[in-house]
């Protein structure tokens, strides 16, 4: 078609020079000499004067190949309306040709229709995922425009396909993050939140009990103290009043080594009873137990229940606090630190 109108435009331009000679020539009598010297002379036609168009009905045609930016595949494509080049990161595994298309509309209004051919010129469907689209190279139509699309080889962008069984775990992992960490975050606060309040409430009856108890404890323990150094300054007085006053220290002086002995038996059947070493702050401390316990049976007040509590407190705690640094920094879980 194009090669007939070109033909057809030569003959007319060629027709318009050659009438007006032939013309002339009828009207005016010029020796057969002159005319023939004329013929000898042919007139050059003025093409310069005459643009040729040439016209075609196939759309242009460009090349453009797939590459993988940060791991990521990247088309990049000249714009009707931009006429600058613009990059398009694809998703294969969450993104369609529907996708694609209205990308490539929202991003410049002037592109009126657009489609995505196979290499026959068979139209893809729309709802064709961008993951089966790069398996070999497609056409991409946009206006009048179509472009030769040439997928990446099957070397690239390896680590984006899902190929084994660790990689479709972290996929999984990564989508459910985007789309449902967030609420869920939320969501397990507001639990842990009503749980730390219920313990609270069920933690401060027991916590008033517990601290008059522990508070008549202490006070025991501590009379319990001041009773033995009572009791060493009356044994201490005692020996020197019989020393120096009423015998000599020929006489209390065995009785002295069997006082010092006795007190190595009563220290020996102390670790023999509790197992522990006689230091006067484990004492203090022993001592302040039985006390304590012996008014919580008195008061009825249970011990188990109340370090149940406190233990179920404390793990909702350490919850919250991993669970809020995260979802307000954007960052993963931290590992928990085993307590020394």
């Amino acid at each position: 078609m194009a090669s007939l109108g070109l033909v057809a435009k030569l003959r007319t331009g060629v027709s318009r020079h050659i009438l007006p000679i032939h013309s002339a020539l009828k009207r005016t009598s010029t020796p057969v000499g002159l005319r023939f010297k004329f013929q000898a002379q042919p007139r050059k036609l003025p093409w310069g004067c005459h643009g040729v168009a040439f016209s075609s009905t196939l759309a242009p045609s460009t090349d453009v190949h797939v590459e993988y930016k940060h791991g990521r595949p990247v088309l990049a494509l000249r714009l009707p309306s931009r006429r600058e080049q613009c990059l398009f990161f694809l998703r294969p595994m969450l993104m369609s040709v529907r996708d694609l298309i209205q990308d490539i509309q929202r991003e410049d209004p002037g592109v009126t229709s657009a489609a995505v051919l196979s290499t026959e010129g068979e139209t893809v469907a729309c709802t064709t995922s961008i993951d089966t689209l790069l398996n070999k190279d497609f056409q991409l139509r946009i206006n009048d425009v179509i472009y030769n699309v040439h997928s990446a080889p099957n070397g690239v962008g390896a680590s984006e396909h899902a190929v084994n069984l660790e990689d479709m775990k972290n996929m999984v992992q990564l989508l459910h993050s985007a789309l449902h960490l967030p609420g869920h975050h939320l969501q397990k606060e507001r639990e842990l939140l009503e749980r730390l309040n219920r313990l609270q409430q069920e933690l401060t009856p027991l916590e008033q009990m517990k601290n008059e108890i522990a508070s008549r404890a202490e006070f025991r323990s501590s009379r319990v103290l001041w009773y033995g150094l009572a009791l060493l300054s009356v044994q201490g007085g005692a020996l020197a009043w019989l020393t120096w006053w009423v015998y000599s220290w020929d006489v209390m002086e065995p009785v002295t080594y069997f006082i010092t002995y006795a007190t190595s038996i009563g220290v020996f059947a102390y670790y023999v009873l509790t197992k522990q070493d006689y230091v006067y702050p484990e004492a203090k401390d022993r001592q302040f137990l039985h006390y304590f316990y012996k008014g919580a049976k008195r008061h009825r007040f249970n011990v188990q229940r109340y370090n149940r509590l406190k233990e179920e407190l404390a793990l909702v705690e350490e919850d919250l606090r991993r669970l809020r640094n995260p979802n307000q920094l954007q960052l993963p879980l931290e590992q928990i630190q085993p307590k020394n």
